[in-house]
């Protein structure tokens, strides 16, 4: 490729490599492009371009709906060429301008036919709210108080009802604020000022998504007012055409809905990978010593430790950490446990590299140690060659592309999509301690002969529960980002998991696995149906933490004594390759199941339960809610 080429030049790049069918060097380069011209003549062509690889790139299909109260149509290019630089092929439907309630109270609107995955309810303030808006110097306190209440209870019904119709998830834009309030200063000195009441509207909109699953609040007053308020507004183009936004601001609507579908399709990161010199400290520990890099609480050593707070900040959000260097490692081992300045610590970090090893190399030995994929890693490096370099040898891996000015370096990682979460269980909070145990098991697992002998050592017990309101997230978590041991890599919103919960005949299961060295948390998923004589198995996944030690067995052979007890005559079985799960290919087989059917798409198992039992292993204590069993 042409070195630090122009977007003409890209352009020319991605035709060429189009044409010779080099479909992941093709999306590389239109990354890249859209890197250095990110804007509406740039969408265009990365879309139309895009849509050419379809098949041949692995893209996450993706059903967005958007109602609005004013014109977004010029942000949806924007956002499907974002999508499809983060792999997500999105399809977009926008509906009829300012009708938003009809179409959620109608079952019959094009919203429903649309089946979408998530839906935007984008309505600004003065359009819903246009008293609070345009009219507040003359309104009474009863008529603000009325206004407030009527806009909750609006959206209150309109939440219930798009949840009753439907099970995408839903995601409400707040309200802003005016950057002109009517009453001036004097806005910021009454309790019931106009800011103040819009907040209310805010707070009731934050209450109304908490008591419904899969629906969020995006905080759009916050999005103007990182933008700057009067600047997001072109006042010209509202009167004429109604889209209020600046034409060069609406590449930030696009990414802030991004954030939102980042997550909501699964298409998140796990581990942040970081670089040390320059990029956790300033400086080259291996020239400038320890007491020569720049870190601590003053300029410029504070930019570091704003991208290590960014960092930690990740970790509460269960994304774990590690380190890739190229470095001595007593010198960065020594900055990092001994330096005054350093937020992060070695206990931080799941994985450690710090070698002269090629940093590919390095990031495959991570994923592996791991246990997860290369597509689950994010890259942090000051380096544009090493990034260059990673892109290239590992397309799959996310690349948090840092700015020159270190001190913007804490905020590249905060706006990174693949970091976003729009739930968090009791694991994610843990994942740092969870893999600091299982570093324990490693080495214990080493001292012994043969895995049997190890397994019996490790004392597990594993508990097979319905699902719960307290284990809704994790379980709905676990679809979603689950890939090497799936056998069906169906993904599934917390609403789908909690309809799928209440059908009759249907059975979703979690295991949660503890041992001598801990909890593993809530490990696996097993979703069934009963029909007629067959119980068959929609979905059946177990975390990568707990693979290859027969907690798949023991969550399988509940599946089938409960089955049987239920009087189903067989367990029938689908096995879905993708390019991830070949860890989970040989499962039905080496379990007894027949064969009944194989093409391209998969193949098809059965298990007679009148002839057949799948025994629990002895190492394994299984606790069921109707007691213990083996």
């Amino acid at each position: 490729m042409i070195l630090d080429p122009q977007p003409l030049d890209l352009r020319s790049e991605a035709d060429r490599l189009i044409s010779g069918g080099s479909a992941e060097l093709a999306s590389l380069c239109l990354a890249n492009l859209w890197r250095k011209e990110a804007g509406s003549v740039a969408a265009a062509f990365l879309v139309s371009r895009f849509e050419q690889l379809r098949g041949k790139l692995p893209l996450v299909p993706y059903r967005l709906a958007v109602l609005r109260s004013f014109t977004v149509e010029p942000a949806i290019p924007l956002l499907r060429a974002e999508a499809f630089v983060r792999a997500i092929d999105l399809i977009a439907q926008l509906g009829d301008f300012n009708a938003y309630a009809q179409e959620i109270l109608d079952p019959n609107s094009s919203l429903y036919r649309f089946a979408p995955d998530a839906v935007v309810l984008a309505a600004q303030t003065a359009d819903v709210v246009p008293d609070l808006w345009h009219q507040y110097a003359d309104l009474a306190p009863e008529a603000v108080s009325a206004a407030i209440q009527r806009v909750s209870n609006s959206f209150g019904q309109w939440i219930r009802a798009f949840r009753e119709r439907s099970s995408a998830a839903l995601v409400v834009h707040s309200f802003e604020l005016p950057a002109r309030p009517n009453m001036g200063l004097l806005d910021a000195q009454q309790e019931t000022g106009q800011s103040a009441a819009i907040q209310q509207i805010n707070q009731a909109l934050r209450q109304i998504a908490g008591e419904h699953r899969g629906v969020y609040v995006l905080d759009y007053d916050r999005l103007v007012a990182r933008h700057g308020r009067l600047r997001w507004h072109d006042e010209r183009k509202w009167l004429i055409a109604r889209m209020p936004i600046a034409a060069d601001h609406l590449v930030y609507l696009s990414r802030e809905w991004l954030r939102f579908l980042v997550p909501l399709s699964g298409k998140t990161a796990k581990v942040l990978v970081a670089d040390l010199d320059n990029t956790l400290w300033g400086g080259v520990i291996g020239e400038d010593g320890m007491t020569g890099i720049k870190l601590g609480p003053e300029y410029p050593g504070a930019a570091y430790q704003n991208v290590q707070r960014a960092m930690l900040d990740l970790t509460r959000r269960g994304i774990l950490l590690a380190i890739c260097s190229k470095n001595n490692l007593e010198d960065a081992i020594e900055a990092l446990e001994n330096h005054p300045g350093m937020l992060l610590r070695p206990k931080d970090f799941a994985a450690v590299r710090i070698n002269w090893s090629d940093k590919a190399q390095n990031l495959r030995e991570i994923a592996s140690e791991l246990n997860v994929g290369t597509d689950a890693l994010a890259f942090l490096d000051d380096n544009p060659v090493e990034r260059e370099q990673i892109r290239s040898a590992l397309p799959e891996v996310t690349i948090v592309d840092l700015p020159e000015d270190p001190l913007a370096y804490a905020a590249a990682v905060r706006d990174c999509p693949v970091f976003e979460r729009l739930a968090l269980s009791s694991e994610d909070q843990q994942r740092t301690t969870l893999y600091a145990a299982q570093r324990e098991r490693s080495h214990a697992e080493q001292s012994f002969q043969s895995k049997e002998d190890f397994f019996r050592y490790l004392d597990q017990e594993a508990e097979v529960v319905p699902v719960s309101p307290a284990t809704l997230a994790r379980v709905a978590q676990l679809t979603q980002k689950t890939n090497q041991f799936n056998l069906t890599t169906r993904r599934y919103t917390e609403q789908q998991i909690a309809d799928l919960a209440a059908r009759p005949g249907w059975q979703v299961l979690s295991i949660k696995v503890r041992d001598r060295f801990g909890d593993h948390g809530l490990v696996g998923v097993a979703i069934s149906r009963d029909e007629a004589e067959t119980c068959e198995i929609e979905t059946f996944l177990l975390s990568c933490r707990v693979i290859g030690r027969a907690v798949e067995t023991a969550l399988l052979s509940h599946l089938a004594r409960t089955a049987a007890a239920r009087g189903r005559q067989r367990i029938l079985g689908r096995f879905l390759p993708t390019k991830k799960n070949a860890p989970a290919r040989e499962f039905y087989a080496l379990h007894g199941f027949q064969l009944l059917e194989e093409n391209r798409d998969g193949s098809v198992w059965s298990l007679p339960l009148q002839h057949h039992t799948i025994a629990t292993p002895d190492w394994i204590r299984l606790k069921t809610t109707e007691g213990e069993h083996n």
